[in-house]
Formats: structure tokens, sequence, C-alpha cells
């Protein structure tokens, strides 16, 4: 299950942020965000907007982001709707981040497919390398979450990590993704085994002509 976010204390919270507003680029990109949907639908904004807002805070935070409560404010009163409405959205979905987080998110997933496939040993290397469930290791690098489904069970175990997707990992190729990060480099996204998107292990068995480039198969099938 999805670990419960530790939100800081709110005085604190409206000390560094209840002046929140977007920077100019950001203020551009709302408004064309705004403007996509039609007057009287502007919650439907809301989405877009939380991420947008998350990320300036990650930008000011040199970190992955998150949404304190003036934010979400922020938010909901430039789109012109309550303040629950935008924050059942920020609670509802995985992707916000309710408390602050590190320079880079860790989201493990702890689901059964990938849990067969060894997420016990994804686990083991993040604890290995200092991480623990629910917190940030002290150097404000990493912060690690256990999360359900993300998606990628073909490719299991994975993690998320900020906007990427590991996938096929064991304790090896998890400790060098995180070594890699901690180096300040940007490792391969993706399957660490060299697996194209969700083939099978060592390629394509059927319609490999497709692999590359559309193929027309009308002619062998006649």
């Amino acid at each position: 299950m999805a670990d419960a976010p530790n939100i800081p204390d709110e005085a604190e919270v409206r000390a560094r942020w209840g002046g929140f507003k977007w920077t100019p680029e950001n203020e551009r990109r709302a408004a064309e965000i705004i403007a996509r949907f039609p007057k009287g639908r502007e919650q439907s904004a809301s989405l877009p907007l939380l991420d947008l807002a998350q990320r300036q805070v990650g930008a000011e935070t040199r970190t992955q982001g998150w949404l304190p409560v003036p934010v979400i404010e922020y938010v909901a009163a430039q789109i012109g709707v309550a303040y629950i409405r935008v924050y059942e959205v920020a609670t509802f979905y995985t992707m916000y981040n309710l408390a602050p987080v590190g320079r880079y998110h860790v989201q493990v997933c702890g689901t059964t497919p990938c849990m067969l496939r060894g997420s016990d040993e994804v686990i083991a290397a993040c604890k290995n390398k200092g991480l623990v469930k629910g917190k940030t290791t002290p150097d404000g690098l990493f912060t690690l979450t256990e999360v359900e489904c993300l998606g990628a069970c073909a490719n299991a175990p994975m993690v998320q990590i900020n906007d990427d997707n590991y996938e096929d990992l064991d304790y090896d190729r998890t400790t060098a993704v995180l070594e890699a990060l901690a180096r300040g480099e940007t490792p391969h996204a993706g399957s660490q085994i060299g697996r194209r998107a969700s083939c099978p292990e060592g390629g394509p068995t059927t319609l490999r002509e497709m692999a590359d480039a559309n193929h027309d198969y009308r002619g062998e099938w006649a």
C-alpha cells in the first residue's frame, strides 16, 4: 500500500509558500492551459495546473517538487473553484506530492507482478544505499516511497524516479541507477536489459519486420 505523506507544520508552510505566484514563464503557460477549456469548465485545468505548480516548487527547491496547501489554494483561486475541489484532485493522484521530497523521488512498485518478479531486491538495493521508505536521505537527494501498480507489469520489477520509469530491475541494476543519479548522471530510462518497450526478452517473436518500420504482410498471407 502507498505510504501516507508526512505533511509539514501548516504555520511553517504558510510562512514559506503563502506568497506563491507563477513565474512569468509559468504564468504564460497557465493561461494557455486554462484557455484549452470552455468557460464554466475551468476545473478541468486542475491536473495540468497542479503539475505545473509542483514543478515550479521543485525548481525553487531543487527537488522533484510538492504541493503546499497555499499553492493548491492559489491554483483553486485562479480557476475560480473551491479549494476542496482541487485538493481532492491532489490527494487522489500519486503523481502529486503532498509533502516535500528529495531531488529524486524513487517510487517502487510493490504490487503483485513486481513482487513476484523481485521487487524485494529493489527495496533491498534502495535500503543498502541509505534510502528508507517514507523518508528523504539526509543529503536531500532521494525520497523512497512504495506505491501501487505503475502500469509496467510486463517489465516488472520497476521503479518510477521523477518522470522516468526504470524496468526489468534486480538488485545490481537498481544500485547502478541510484549510483548514476547520485553522481549527477542521467541513466538510460526504460528496460535495463535492452528490452524494447514491452517486447519479450530477446526481442519480438512475431511480426518482426514491424519492429522498426511499417511492413505490408498482405502479399505473404495470400
